[in-house]
């Protein structure tokens, strides 16, 4: 075999080999995975966006009952007057760990602004998990879990969702998959419902 030829043909398709390499550890990697999601989220290829026509038209008036770390439960219903923003997510879905940047950004922007409610709704089986993946990322969010089935307006099973509600109870966004949340657009949508 002539060594000359076969690094040849490895020179002329380095960049094939390269592009090949890094899918397949796309593939096979949920850290790469996540790594590549949040550049396509920083980069504004996933958008989250409230659209006016979305508001405007028959509107969807939706609840879902959430229990707390203290095993407190309450409801949507029980917050009307603020606006809510609801994720369901997962510590296992790399898409979910690849927005949660984005939402940890925005929450701790508005956090302190008591018109608004963030419901992180955790959907793993094992609590710990999720507590484990928030710890070791310092976010420091607070972490709640359905209590029953709920509309399925708002969550159907897809992970990642996020709801939004506006102050009177419905829904003005459905985003079901991967967004970015923290641009300065969706900041003065949010504001826009109080």
């Amino acid at each position: 075999m002539n060594f000359k030829i076969v690094f040849s043909k490895i020179r002329k398709n380095s960049i094939s080999i390269l592009l090949g390499g890094f899918l397949l550890l796309i593939v096979i990697s949920p850290d790469a995975k996540v790594w590549l999601l949040q550049q396509l989220v920083s980069i504004g290829f996933f958008k989250a966006e409230i659209k006016k026509e979305g508001i405007e038209k028959s509107p969807i008036v939706a609840s879902i009952h959430f229990t707390n770390s203290a095993g407190i439960t309450n409801s949507t219903d029980d917050l009307k007057g603020k606006v809510i923003f609801i994720n369901f997510w997962a510590s296992w879905c790399p898409p979910c760990r690849a927005e949660m940047p984005s939402i940890v950004d925005l929450y701790r922007k508005l956090q302190h602004d008591n018109r608004f409610v963030f419901l992180f709704m955790n959907e793993d089986e094992d609590i710990t998990k999720a507590t484990a993946y928030l710890e070791e990322n310092h976010y420091n969010i607070p972490l709640y879990k359905r209590s029953g089935n709920g509309s399925a307006e708002i969550f159907s099973g897809t992970l990642p969702t996020t709801i939004v509600l506006n102050k009177k109870g419905e829904i003005v966004l459905k985003q079901e998959g991967i967004a970015g949340y923290n641009t300065d657009e969706f900041m003065e949508q949010l504001e826009e419902l109080l």
